[in-house]
């Protein structure tokens, strides 16, 4: 997590800007020190503390979050050294000011302040707030396959295998299912889906197929399930979600590009569903969406032909929003979003909510078919030979 706006959580409301009180006039907030403040505290207590302010019930007011926010900016930049916003832009100058009080007081300095302040707020909610915030969804050190951040009020969870071009294992499913119940819980006004390295996600990895304990009906039933839980978290989140496609992207990774609010591809990116050359069928709500985004006939080239489309052809179709030259992507896709993200949070979740309201059951249902499909699909003698043919394939190489 990056810059704290003054809306920091969901229960908690802006009040005006004068009606702010002095953080030391707070009789129930207690710093305590576990370390010299000259000393700073370590990157991984700074992470925790990161994962603990999500966690906060209570709204702490204004001055706090706004001490929250030059702590954090001193801690991960150093001293203030931008522009004073004009006087009009309250908010933003308020913010400027804060950070701009901090002075040349180092970063690690910066950084022992920060975890101090986060731990007293959680310690002076009692012990129910100290346990959640010791859950991994509260937590991004806690991610094994994943960066998740929150910067300029956007959550960005990136798939972080790139060696193995981000395909996903069965515990990046469970990560990334908690990192969308987390976004959906935090500050941030949208949240973002891009990949590490040169690929966006090259699908699922194959040895997620590998037989263990309990054999072939078990592995299925159970693949089918975190499936089931996986796709319904994107049928249910309630921001704004937006696919940052920054290469090739193949199979569970494209379809559920239906799902996303926004998709900006790079012009070298690719979209490729080859479901049938491995005696499987479609999932992600592909079987719905596909048809109604892109036509029939052409769905049916993606989901049964295994057509493999251009960023610019997914355009056309409807499935990317827009396609950037490769050598600018980042620069402008990010330079927009942090546009949208100042959008007011409340106004875009329930316009997306008010979209996606229409259809909900319906993609609950289809889902639902689809997992239920693969199931069958799993323990049929077609995919594990599709499966085991490409293995050996793979071994040849």
């Amino acid at each position: 997590m990056a810059g704290v706006a003054l809306q920091c959580s969901a229960p908690w409301r802006l009040v005006k800007l004068r009606s702010l009180v002095r953080l030391s006039s707070i009789p129930s907030l207690k710093f305590h020190t576990t370390a010299s403040p000259m000393m700073g505290a370590t990157v991984e207590q700074f992470e925790q503390a990161k994962g603990k302010l999500s966690t906060l019930r209570n709204d702490p007011g204004n001055e706090v979050k706004l001490k929250i926010y030059a702590l954090f900016k001193q801690a991960t930049q150093g001293p203030c050294n931008t522009p004073k916003p004009g006087m009009l832009d309250f908010v933003n100058k308020a913010k400027w000011e804060a950070w701009k009080s901090l002075g040349s007081i180092s970063q690690d300095e910066a950084r022992q302040q920060y975890c101090n302040l986060i731990g007293s707020l959680v310690e002076a909610e009692g012990p129910s707030s100290a346990r959640e915030a010791a859950s991994p969804a509260g937590s991004g050190a806690t991610y094994k396959t994943l960066q998740v951040t929150t910067e300029d009020d956007i959550t960005t969870i990136k798939l972080n295998r790139p060696a193995k071009k981000n395909a996903i294992t069965t515990e990046m499913y469970s990560e990334m299912i908690a990192a969308l119940e987390q976004a959906a819980k935090d500050h941030s006004v949208i949240t973002v889906f891009t990949g590490a390295g040169d690929f966006y996600c090259s699908g699922n990895d194959l040895t997620n197929f590998q037989l263990k304990e309990g054999g072939v009906e078990e592995m299925a039933r159970q693949g089918g399930e975190l499936l089931r839980k996986y796709v319904r978290a994107y049928i249910d989140f309630p921001k704004p979600l937006v696919a940052v496609v920054n290469g090739p992207a193949v199979g569970i990774s494209v379809t559920l590009l239906g799902l996303f609010d926004l998709v900006y591809a790079t012009e070298r990116a690719t979209f490729h569903t080859p479901f049938s050359q491995l005696g499987q069928s479609a999932e992600g709500c592909s079987s719905y969406t596909f048809p109604k985004i892109m036509g029939t006939a052409k769905a049916s080239e993606m989901l049964l032909f295994n057509k493999k489309l251009t960023a610019a052809q997914a355009c056309e179709l409807g499935l990317v929003t827009e396609v950037f030259p490769d050598s600018s992507f980042q620069s402008e896709v990010w330079t927009r979003l942090k546009a949208y993200a100042k959008l007011p949070r409340n106004s875009l979740a329930f316009s997306k909510q008010l979209i996606r309201s229409v259809e909900k059951e319906r993609l609950y249902a289809v889902n639902d078919a689809e997992v239920e499909c693969l199931i069958g699909r799993w323990m049929s003698d077609e995919c594990f030979n599709a499966v085991m043919s490409f293995f050996q394939a793979k071994a040849k190489l």
